[in-house]
């Protein structure tokens, strides 16, 4: 198959493309570094830093994988076109939005540039695809932060509604809490808008917070590692919250610490989107599923790392701070997340064994840290 991936530098792009060549996909990797930039541009940097596509596809292409890249901004449909009329994918699978709720909260510019690029690059792509091959499945990283926190269980993607005596299915009601968060929401109804009208394939993963590394022999060898973030930006909590650990610091707790959210593993997050590659929707469907394994409190993860840490002599304070965000510290939450265990998903639960493995990954970086952009710095009112 060939697969066009977009958003390939990035903590999940980058593995993904990792994973696939070496299972013998021909692979498209795109990506113009706006992360790296934006990155760059607040001051921010990952546990390891990592050279960019052209060194790596040299390296993967070396060990006889079939890989090409491009440098193109996927917000400009003349480039997005020319690239998938050219290479004519199988499949895309769209990593290329910005993946900050607090990014998105800082002010205006980022606001709209969090909208710009993210809606612009879905609907080229959408574009792009209804016109040069219909037939290919495009599989978009949606988040569970779509959703919200409803007082009702959270279905996979769609609903059945009984009203005034009839009944009908609908999407699942979405409220975020987050500029980014409804931008994603706006990617799904897009989506749903041109599967309905052009009878298009598309698989939108509603996925939360992703944590760990993957653990890759050509990828340690080589130096090639994704993107571990810790920062208040673009880092997620449990990866934040072992850097902090690590480097003895109190973890952050934001507000009560009841919120309740669904996590997943990194190394699942690639078993899933081959999951979704092998299995398409029929032209005309989109197929919605909750990418996520194990559902904890922030006071739970951080209790599992305190807990996890002392079996290596690391002593784990907890503390609470005035919560940055806007949302609802005491909620119900109850996902589902049937659809992908039925496709074939094990999941990598978060044991002391896992918390460990990425503790000591973080502690061999460890000099690379720096603790004043950890702390949370963007509010959201």
């Amino acid at each position: 198959m060939k697969i066009m991936i977009l958003g390939a530098d990035g903590y999940l792009g980058w593995p993904t493309a990792v994973d696939l060549a070496f299972k013998g996909y021909n692979l498209m990797l795109v990506d113009n570094y706006l992360k790296r930039k934006l990155m760059s541009k607040y001051k921010k940097k990952p546990l390891v830093s990592s050279p960019k596509l052209n060194k790596k596809v040299s390296l993967l292409n070396k060990r006889k994988c079939n890989v090409d890249y491009s440098n193109i901004d996927c917000t400009k449909f003349i480039n997005l076109n020319k690239l998938v009329a050219s290479f004519k994918p199988d499949a895309v699978i769209h990593y290329a939005e910005l993946p900050s709720a607090p990014y998105s909260m800082i002010g205006y510019d980022e606001s709209w540039t969090t909208l710009q690029n993210n809606l612009q690059t879905t609907l080229n792509l959408i574009w792009s695809i209804k016109n040069l091959k219909k037939s290919c499945h495009i599989i978009k990283l949606g988040t569970m932060g779509e959703y919200g926190t409803p007082n009702i269980d959270i279905e996979e993607g769609w609903i059945n509604i009984k009203h005034n005596g009839r009944k009908d299915k609908f999407m699942y009601p979405r409220q975020a809490s987050s500029l980014y968060h409804t931008s994603k929401i706006m990617d799904t109804d897009l989506l749903w808008f041109y599967v309905r009208m052009f009878q298009m394939q598309v698989t939108d993963l509603m996925q939360g917070p992703v944590y760990g590394i993957l653990e890759n022999e050509f990828m340690e060898i080589n130096n090639l590692h994704n993107t571990y973030s810790y920062d208040e930006i673009f880092g997620t909590v449990l990866n934040r919250f072992i850097v902090q650990a690590t480097t003895k610091q109190p973890l952050t707790v934001y507000g009560s610490g009841n919120q309740i959210r669904g996590y997943i593993n990194i190394k699942d997050c690639l078993k899933c989107i081959e999951l979704a590659i092998k299995n398409p929707p029929d032209n005309g469907d989109m197929n919605i599923y909750n990418q996520f394994t194990e559902q904890f409190s922030v006071n739970q993860l951080a209790y599992k790392i305190k807990k996890a840490l002392k079996k290596i002599d690391i002593d784990v304070v907890i503390t609470k701070i005035n919560n940055p965000r806007k949302e609802k510290e005491k909620h119900y939450y109850n996902a589902k997340n049937n659809s992908l265990m039925k496709l074939g998903l094990k999941p990598t639960l978060l044991t002391n064994d896992e918390i460990i493995k990425i503790a000591q990954y973080v502690l061999k970086y460890k000099k690379n840290i720096d603790k004043s952009i950890i702390n949370p710095k963007t509010k959201w009112v």
